[in-house]
């Protein structure tokens, strides 16, 4: 497959700039021009390599070559099931199950979505190595997207930045939540005692969570959310806090009597697409598990 490649048709505007700023302009960063300049890449005008010191001039055409990327000696590509929603040449958004680690850890060495897209892009015979951008816990189900170049992942992060990737996320936690509607603002931080756990705390990163209560249960509530922020176990942490933790989340104080894993899956996602320019838009059913819960709450409000 040919090399990730960004084309730009220079018109009046960009007459007598320096390639330099075009590119600063256009979120290439000095760090990829470093990749592009001594890995192997190419800044090519009208097919002839120039430097970053080049005049553009109205009527060319620019193209930037990046180059390959080489994946991890340790990491695998694995085939599995993958359940992709949507894919172009530069994004693609997968329905992550529960129960599948998202990238390899020193407890996940193999078997992850990771290990499973890296053999999605050998059929696709592409050079590129595994790019998150919306990574997901091991047991929470639900929507991922992943960029399929570093330099993808550059902008998309950008973007995230400024709340052009948004997330929202539907949950079943304990107790009943008597606001219809509400907004969590408390920083979360790493519990001084644990390694994995967090825990709101005033030194902590400032954490911003939107909820709205889907339906009241017996016992339950079944809530959506919208995060405005990417902390760890942000939503865990913050309906904890709440008094209100995830059904099935043992971590932080939940019972795993109906679910055998926290009741959190990532619904919808939206993205402004940075070569498309506009937003789309994926969606992802509730998972069985959690349907089942819901049911049988709704069974016992029956009864």
């Amino acid at each position: 497959m040919p090399p990730f490649t960004m084309t730009f048709s220079i018109d009046e505007q960009h007459d007598g700039k320096l390639l330099r700023q075009f590119l600063q302009e256009n979120g290439i960063s000095r760090t990829a021009l470093t990749d592009i300049k001594f890995h192997g890449g190419a800044l090519l005008v009208d097919g002839r390599p120039v430097t970053v010191r080049h005049v553009l001039r109205a009527g060319e055409t620019l193209s930037v070559v990046f180059p390959p990327e080489r994946t991890s000696d340790w990491m695998d590509a694995e085939a599995m099931p993958l359940d992709i929603l949507y894919e172009d040449d530069y994004v693609l958004v997968v329905n992550k199950p529960a129960g599948l680690a998202t990238i390899p850890s020193r407890h996940h060495p193999g078997g992850t979505l990771a290990n499973g897209l890296l053999h999605h892009y050998r059929k696709q015979q592409l050079d590129s190595t595994v790019h998150i951008v919306t990574r997901l816990d091991r047991d929470t189900s639900g929507l991922v997207l992943v960029a399929k170049h570093r330099h993808v992942h550059h902008l998309l992060s950008a973007l995230q930045q400024k709340g052009h990737v948004v997330r929202t996320y539907e949950a079943i936690c304990h107790g009943v939540i008597v606001e219809d509607e509400g907004t969590i603002d408390a920083p979360i931080g790493r519990q001084s005692d644990s390694i994995i756990a967090r825990e709101v705390r005033e030194d902590g990163k400032s954490a911003v969570t939107h909820f709205r209560v889907l339906e009241r249960l017996y016992g339950y509530t079944y809530v959506s959310l919208r995060l405005e922020t990417g902390r760890t176990h942000q939503i865990r942490v913050h309906l904890a806090y709440l008094g209100h933790p995830l059904a099935g989340d043992e971590l932080y104080g939940g019972s795993r009597e109906m679910i055998g894993r926290q009741a959190l899956h990532s619904r919808q996602l939206s993205f402004f697409h940075p070569f498309a320019g506009r937003w789309y838009t994926c969606s992802a059913p509730l998972p069985d598990d959690m349907e089942l819960l819901l049911e049988a709450t709704r069974r016992r409000c029956a009864d």
